[in-house]
């Protein structure tokens, strides 16, 4: 039986999570493009010595600290910063600089000299997680890898409605379901390439992945939101970006 356009597919599972107690989390995602492996070393340093043992005082956290699996030439350092509210976003930078511990530690990062510094940008987002995962789950600490994905969209409107494919269309607890392990999915606020929104994903290594998005592909569940005529990938994603991720030693994510 053809699914009507503008409906919505039944929800799967949906948990009582839609109105978590202390609202949505907000993340900060940044993204250093990195010149070779002595910046590398500067900015991990940075945030194994200085940054995570600051938020970590600071009962913030936990921190996401990756590297490229594969990268073209040098890796790019992407990390993930949880916010439990705007506010906590704007009182941690304060307290950052007014933190002696903090600033002595991260003082080569800082005040790196012109002529070599520690990184050749940084690149940032500020995301909203979505309303069915309000909260960045963490997966069990062993090897493993991380998969990043952003969906961009052609208008606000569409991105909109993929958001309510995830949401309410119970996008979200295939995921889950597959055993696809989300580490947070967020609407980007503030960043490059809006409108658009990105999430994190984990397995064990590539094979897994491979495995775990052929099923996805197959889900009976996903076949039935996917066939709705409103949630068609031509409407609603113009591009995705993927990128396999592994962890950095320290990272507590």
């Amino acid at each position: 039986m053809a699914v009507a356009a503008g409906a919505v597919a039944p929800k799967i599972g949906m948990a009582k999570e839609d109105s978590p107690k202390g609202g949505r989390e907000f993340y900060e995602l940044r993204v250093y493009t990195l010149r070779d492996y002595d910046q590398q070393k500067l900015a991990e340093g940075y945030f194994s010595d200085a940054f995570i043992p600051a938020l970590t005082r600071l009962g913030s956290g936990p921190v996401g600290v990756f590297t490229e699996l594969k990268p073209a030439t040098q890796t790019k350092l992407y990390v993930l910063i949880p916010y439990n509210s705007l506010d906590n976003f704007l009182a941690i930078q304060d307290k950052l600089a007014n933190d002696q511990v903090y600033t002595q530690a991260a003082d080569a990062y800082l005040f790196a000299p012109a002529t070599d510094p520690a990184y050749e940008r940084i690149e940032s987002s500020l995301l909203k997680a979505f309303v069915h995962m309000p909260k960045m789950q963490v997966p069990e600490q062993k090897p493993r890898i991380f998969e990043l994905r952003r969906y961009e969209h052609a208008t606000e409107g569409a991105g909109k409605k993929k958001l309510e494919m995830f949401n309410d269309a119970g996008e979200i607890d295939i995921f889950k379901k597959l055993g696809f392990k989300p580490v947070f999915f967020g609407e980007t606020l503030i960043g490059p390439l809006r409108p658009n929104l990105t999430y994190m994903i984990t397995f064990d290594d590539m094979a897994a992945h491979d495995a775990h998005w052929k099923a996805f592909g197959s889900d009976p569940d996903w076949k039935k939101v996917s066939a709705i005529p409103d949630y068609a990938d031509a409407k609603l994603v113009s591009r995705i970006t993927s990128t396999i991720l592994v962890p950095a030693a320290f990272s507590q994510i």
